[in-house]
C-alpha cells in the first residue's frame, strides 16, 4: 500500500454543512442542515471514508478481506481504495446463486477495481464470525489478509465516526440524524456529539436488532455507552433498497426543492423520516438540526438535480 496511507487520498475533512431553507422544517421553527459527507471523497465517500481509513490503516498494506451484499456500498469502497492505494481486496459476496450471472453495476465496479469475489450462499454467509466458516474463506484470499467485517462497522470504525459527532458538535449542532445500515456510524457519531445533544438513527433494514448491535459497538470502542441517540424503526419502506413510488417520490421532489441528487437506499429515508418527525413535533422551536448525507446516489438512480 501506498506508505502515506488514506490520508495520501486528500479527504475534504471536515466536510461542509450547508443550511437549507425547507419549509417542512422552518414552520416548526427548526433549522435544517445537510452534513455533506457524500463530499469527502469521489470514492471513499461519507461513513465508508471514516470507517474504511482507520481500518485500512491498521492493516498498513496488507491484503484485506471484507463483505457484503450483491449492492454494497461498503465492498464498492474497500475495492476502490484497494486500487488507490496499492493493495489486494477480497470481497465475500452474499448470494452464490450470483456466481454464474453478469455482475450487476456494483459487482461490476469492484471488479474493474480488483477486488477478488467470493459467492458464497447464505447460510455460510450468516456464518461468517464462525472461525472456522472465516478459515476457510481465508485459505481463498492473499496471505496475511486482514479481516474488515461487513459495513466496516467495528471499534476502529466506530472510534473514526466519533470525529463526525466532533465536527458538529463544534458547530452547534443540537440533533443530528443519520441512516443506519449496521450502526457503526451512529455508535461513533452519539459518541462525538456528546451526552448533552441528541442522535436519531434511521435503521433502512427490517428487524429490530440495531440497537443491541449499536451497544455493542459503543462497548468495544468505548468500554460502555456513549451519548444520547435513539432509533426511528419506521422508515425502511419494505426493508434494505425497497424503494417504494412514496419514497421515490419525496427523493425527487427534495430533488426539486433544492437541486441536490438524493441517495434512494439511505440518505432519502432517513430525509423523509425527519420530515415526519418534525410535523409529529419531535424537534422543538429553535433546534439546529443536522442530517447526516452518507454517499451518493447511483448513476442508474433517477434525479432531478443531476439532469
Amino acid at each position: 500500500m501506498n506508505a502515506l496511507g488514506p490520508s495520501s487520498l486528500d479527504p475534504l475533512l471536515p466536510s461542509p454543512l450547508e443550511p437549507v431553507d425547507d419549509e417542512r422544517f422552518t414552520r416548526h421553527g427548526v433549522r435544517l442542515l445537510l452534513k455533506r459527507d457524500d463530499l469527502i471523497h469521489p470514492d471513499l465517500p461519507g461513513n465508508k471514508w471514516r470507517k474504511l481509513a482507520p481500518n485500512l490503516a491498521a492493516a498498513a498494506g496488507r491484503p484485506v478481506l471484507t463483505f457484503g451484499g450483491a449492492y454494497s456500498n461498503h465492498l464498492r469502497a474497500t475495492a476502490a481504495a484497494g486500487r488507490l492505494l496499492g493493495f489486494p481486496t477480497t470481497g465475500v459476496v452474499r448470494g452464490d446463486e450470483l456466481a454464474g450471472r453478469p455482475l450487476n453495476p456494483s459487482l461490476a465496479r469492484c471488479a474493474a477495481d480488483g477486488m477478488r469475489l467470493l459467492f458464497v450462499d447464505r447460510a455460510t454467509y450468516r456464518a461468517k464470525g464462525d472461525p472456522e466458516v472465516l478459515a476457510r474463506l481465508l485459505r481463498q484470499a492473499p496471505p496475511d489478509s486482514v479481516v474488515v467485517p461487513e459495513g466496516g462497522s467495528n471499534a476502529l470504525a466506530v472510534r473514526g465516526c466519533a470525529e463526525l459527532g466532533r465536527e458538529l458538535r463544534d458547530r452547534g449542532v443540537d440533533v443530528a440524524a443519520v441512516a443506519c445500515g449496521t450502526g457503526g456510524t451512529l455508535a461513533g457519531l452519539a459518541a462525538g456529539l456528546g451526552d448533552d445533544r441528541r442522535t436519531v438513527g434511521v435503521p433502512v433494514l427490517r428487524g429490530g436488532f440495531l440497537g443491541g448491535e449499536i451497544r455493542a459497538l459503543q462497548q468495544a470502542a468505548f468500554g460502555g455507552p456513549a451519548g444520547a441517540w435513539s432509533l426511528d424503526e419506521r422508515f425502511h419502506f419494505g426493508g434494505y433498497a425497497r424503494t417504494p413510488p412514496e419514497l421515490e417520490a419525496f427523493a425527487t421532489d427534495f430533488e426539486a426543492r433544492h437541486g441536490l441528487a438524493i441517495e434512494r437506499i439511505y440518505v432519502a429515508k432517513m430525509l423523509y423520516g425527519l420530515v415526519t418527525l418534525a410535523e409529529e413535533g419531535a424537534f422543538p422551536a429553535g433546534t439546529a438540526l443536522a442530517a447526516v448525507v452518507t454517499g451518493r446516489p447511483e448513476a442508474s438512480q433517477s434525479s432531478a438535480a443531476s439532469r
